[in-house]
């Protein structure tokens, strides 16, 4: 019926009626056989523990962690070195795991598989890491299953501490082998440094100003130098005409008087010197007061002067002694010029002072830039460094912190359970597994056979089949069911089938009426 027509509500009723037996015995049946399995099934009894992540005692803002890694990273590398063969052979050996007809590689991979590790999310909106994990063991045995627990956590537990001690040490090694390298690295640019700025002595940019300074300076003093020089050739100059006035003088006759002209001349010398002594000195300094008076005597001199008269002619200088005055003023002149050849030489030495200054503010652009380029690297070398010390110094207080057992450490907080039931098989689960099974089965049964069963209940099924309309319809007749079960071994034909007939043939008179 199933695939003829749809069903309706009182389909479904009066196929419970008629089919219900068969739901009822497979949902009573199979979970009692599911139940009785589950005795014969090996129990399985599951350890657990709680393991919770303990942070370091010092805040991590003062010596940061050697690890930062999140928990579940961690987690995983522990696990794969802890359910590695070489760890998990001894405990297999030592609590007798796995069945005796098993090989090793098929106990290890049976013991990896009963080993579990749960972790517990943090609450949301939290921002630290992992708060902790679980780690479970299953065996068919309760107290081997906390044993082996047990020593599972405890490999845990010490191999997280181990880990978190060799990270700090291989950093703490690793820091020390790169910073070494950096203060060679550094030695060799403080080195290059300070060769450079001993060959550029005096030309290096910060000395600039200072070589501006001395230049301006050596200028001034050559400025200097070149006007006492000029004062001191303009010196020489009176000195001589001078001298050249004493001597003719010295040659001329005994009682025989300089003429006017001479005495004119040796007036405007005079002069000269002492409007040149007036610019260095003052009014009351010896030597003008001496030319001063020499120049008031002269001044008398031409005053009184007779007029011109005839002169004899001068003797010559082989004839005429030197006076003591001349040999004075000989000597003075002598002195006058060393002291110019003095100065000279000083103008000579100041103008090589400035070409040298002069030179060395024109190269110190050049200067500048080589220096540049030694001062970076020199600063970068000294900052990589200054980075590796203060890594170091970080490393070698969380190393410390690490063997103190004080930083990041697993701690366990529930020792492995000793399990009273087995968490596995679980027999109300295998009832009611086997209730639903059952009540599958016994529907899955009536579906194929109301599937396949054509009998006609209603006018439903006689226009489903026919696509007739019905004429009439007859009653139930019990006593063609007593007459079915008294007459079952016959082969005479049932009245329910003789009414099948009439019916059908009925139907077919109808519509051969009707057509």
């Amino acid at each position: 019926m199933l695939g003829h027509r749809p069903l309706n509500v009182e389909d479904y009723v009066g196929i419970l009626k008629r089919r219900g037996w068969i739901v009822v015995i497979p949902a009573l049946l199979v979970p009692i056989i599911a139940v009785a399995i589950s005795y014969r099934l090996t129990p399985v009894y599951t350890s657990q523990t709680l393991v919770l992540i303990q942070p370091q005692t010092v805040p991590d803002t003062y010596v940061k962690p050697v690890l930062a890694e999140n928990l579940d990273s961690q987690l995983a590398s522990m696990k794969e070195q802890i359910l590695s063969r070489s760890r998990l052979e001894p405990i297999i050996e030592r609590f007798n795991l796995g069945a005796p007809g098993m090989d090793m590689d098929d106990k290890v991979a049976m013991t990896r598989k009963d080993i579990g590790i749960k972790t517990i999310q943090p609450e949301a909106g939290s921002s630290g890491g992992l708060p902790g994990f679980f780690i479970s063991f299953e065996a068919p045995d309760p107290h081997t299953a906390q044993l082996v627990c047990r020593e599972i956590t405890s490999m845990f537990v010490s191999q997280n501490l181990q880990v978190r001690e060799q990270s700090a040490e291989g950093t703490t090694q690793f820091l020390q082998g790169q910073l070494q390298q950096a203060k060679a690295d550094l030695d060799s640019q403080d080195a290059k440094l300070a060769e450079f700025q001993r060959e550029h002595m005096g030309d290096l940019p910060d000395q600039q100003d200072s070589n501006m300074d001395m230049l301006n300076s050596l200028n001034t003093e050559l400025d200097a130098t070149t006007q006492a020089l000029a004062r001191m050739e303009q010196d020489r100059s009176l000195e001589e005409a001078m001298m050249t006035q004493v001597a003719r003088q010295a040659v001329a006759a005994p009682g025989q008087k300089s003429s006017p002209e001479e005495q004119a001349t040796q007036l405007q010398a005079l002069e000269a010197k002492l409007t040149d002594l007036r610019t260095r000195y003052t009014a009351d300094y010896p030597d003008v007061l001496a030319v001063e008076r020499q120049i008031s005597d002269l001044r008398k001199q031409l005053a009184q002067a007779p007029p011109p008269a005839t002169v004899s002619p001068a003797p010559t200088q082989a004839e005429v002694a030197d006076s003591p005055g001349l040999l004075r003023m000989r000597m003075q002149m002598k002195a006058l010029d060393d002291t110019i050849q003095q100065k000279k030489k000083q103008q000579a030495m100041i103008q090589s002072q400035i070409r040298q200054y002069q030179d060395r503010i024109q190269q110190t652009p050049l200067i500048a830039a080589q220096m540049k380029d030694l001062t970076r690297n020199h600063q970068t070398a000294q900052d990589f460094y200054d980075s590796l010390l203060a890594k170091l110094n970080q490393s070698q207080m969380a190393t410390d912190l690490e063997r103190r057992q004080e930083g990041e450490q697993f701690r366990v907080m529930d020792d492995a359970n000793l399990p009273d039931a087995p968490s596995f098989p679980k027999r109300p689960v295998f009832a009611l597994g086997g209730f639903v099974a059952g009540l599958g089965i016994g529907l899955l049964v009536i579906a194929f056979l109301e599937y396949n069963d054509k009998s006609l209940r209603s006018e439903r099924d006689v226009w489903a089949f026919t696509k007739l309309p019905t004429l009439a319809t007859i009653g139930k007749l019990p006593e063609v069911k007593h007459r079915r079960k008294a007459k079952s071994s016959s082969n005479k034909a049932l009245p329910s089938d003789r009414l099948k007939g009439d019916i059908a043939a009925t139907n077919k008179s109808l519509a051969n009426a009707g057509g």
